[in-house]
């Protein structure tokens, strides 16, 4: 069994004893010491919290839980029901509410499920604040409501309605031309939340013709959910064998886009902020940011558009921080998550697929020929396992050292720049690894270039 306890969350695979898995004790635990955390910074307020959930087997188990102890702790609570994390987080502002809780364990398999905490701008929680969180569970410093003070839930499911309606909305999202080029667009959605809320998306925007693959939510993930080339075989063979233009692929709670290329092959995850982020400055010049260990590509598109590039530590929280310092007009991650303020600040397939249709619509290209005019890069991605008693910051602090005659950026990890390619490296917070990323213009070098880094670390 597993728990993990980091700034994305509360994360465990369900069941087993108390502090080994999310089991019941656990998750009304967390979901009480979240509620203390917001009545803190809310004294004297009677507080909101909205709920939602992916469609994973253990999503309405966890939601009865974390809604009844909301209410034990006198705070009211919006359930939403099945919604993706990016509806919730709109939803939170929306309702006005000091909170939010998602339950979801993105891209994991079936075993997990995760409570993801919100304040009340609809975004993570920073690391002092998870923190926080934390210490209060641990110590179970809080206290229930007396039976006066008992809060109350109250169900609003219309807010993939709310979320689809201010995509449309968006100045730059163009329904009239995804309409007019008549795509045929493949969506899979793992049987989770994204089968219902992006077949609803494509009609609204004019898609007329759209293959299912995948979208009850019954959360009986049809491959491992994480939207990886290796798991999407199916809609790969779809896009060979039908006429589709565009393949859709998301993770079970939404925030991440993968596309699908009309050959079968992919877009790859990386070109998905490239491409979104390349239309929004062809009309909107301003600043972009991504995590270090994103695709060089968006640094080069944003250039040629005569903007800046920023580097922003690793996770959705560092990125959206660095995103408000600079005034980034668009931003993410590598991983197919796009986050476009116009709309809110998290990361977010719906406004990813509407920006990326209308792009295509406008461009009259095929999604090969979009691909083949933007910068050729590959990830590779390897790892390091140390035994417990080597000093991991001191490896790092001796790569950093050899390198030292090249770019670096130290603000999380190691990323060593060269001219033509680059490696980042970072310590794993939860077991003795480093984990190697490295880009080149060719996979092989970038595999060398990884292997390199192996060998040098074992030495160092």
């Amino acid at each position: 069994m597993s728990l993990i306890k980091s700034i994305s969350g509360i994360r465990g695979t369900i069941g087993g004893r108390s502090g080994e898995g999310l089991g019941g004790v656990d998750i009304v635990k967390f979901t009480a010491a979240y509620a203390e955390f917001i009545k803190r910074s809310n004294p004297g307020k009677k507080v909101k919290i909205v709920v939602g959930r992916d469609a994973r087997l253990s999503g309405k188990m966890v939601s009865h839980l974390v809604c009844g102890t909301l209410m034990a702790m006198g705070a009211d609570v919006i359930n939403i029901g099945l919604a993706t994390t990016p509806t919730t987080e709109i939803a939170v502002t929306e309702e006005g509410a000091q909170g939010g809780i998602i339950i979801t364990a993105s891209h994991n398999p079936t075993q997990w499920n995760a409570l993801k905490l919100l304040n009340s701008r609809g975004e993570f929680l920073n690391d002092a604040e998870g923190k926080e969180i934390i210490a209060i569970a641990e110590k179970e410093d809080f206290d229930f409501a007396e039976v006066y003070d008992l809060g109350s839930e109250y169900k609003n499911e219309t807010y993939d309605e709310r979320h689809i309606e201010m995509v449309l909305n968006l100045p730059l999202v163009d329904k009239d031309a995804i309409a007019k080029a008549d795509f045929t667009v493949a969506v899979d959605a793992v049987n989770s939340v994204g089968g219902v809320i992006i077949p609803k998306l494509l009609k609204a925007l004019g898609v007329k013709n759209i293959i299912e693959l995948n979208c009850e939510p019954n959360g009986k993930f049809a491959h491992t959910p994480e939207p990886i080339p290796e798991n999407l075989t199916q809609i790969a063979g779809v896009m060979k064998e039908s006429n589709a233009d565009c393949g859709i692929v998301v993770d079970p709670d939404v925030d991440r886009l993968a596309l699908v290329m009309e050959n079968g092959e992919m877009f790859v995850e990386e070109y998905t902020l490239v491409a979104v982020a390349d239309y929004v400055l062809s009309h909107t010049p301003g600043s972009t940011v991504s995590n270090l260990s994103s695709s060089r590509a968006l640094r080069d598109v944003t250039r040629n558009h005569g903007c800046e590039y920023n580097a922003a530590a690793v996770g959705e929280v560092n990125v959206v921080s660095k995103m408000k310092e600079t005034g980034a007009i668009i931003g993410g991650e590598g991983n197919g998550g796009v986050i476009y303020p116009e709309l809110h600040y998290g990361r977010d397939a719906l406004v990813g697929v509407a920006l990326f249709l209308t792009l295509l619509a406008k461009s009259g290209k095929k999604m090969t020929e979009l691909k083949a005019g933007y910068p050729p890069y590959f990830i590779a991605k390897n790892k390091i396992t140390l035994t417990p008693d080597v000093d991991v910051d001191a490896v790092l602090k001796a790569a950093k050292e050899h390198f030292k005659n090249e770019e670096i950026n130290d603000i999380d990890g190691v990323k060593i720049d060269f001219a033509d390619s680059w490696v980042h490296l970072r310590k794993s917070n939860t077991e003795p690894i480093i984990r190697i990323y490295s880009e080149a213009s060719t996979m092989e070098r970038a595999e060398a270039l990884g292997e390199e880094m192996k060998q040098l670390i074992a030495k160092l």
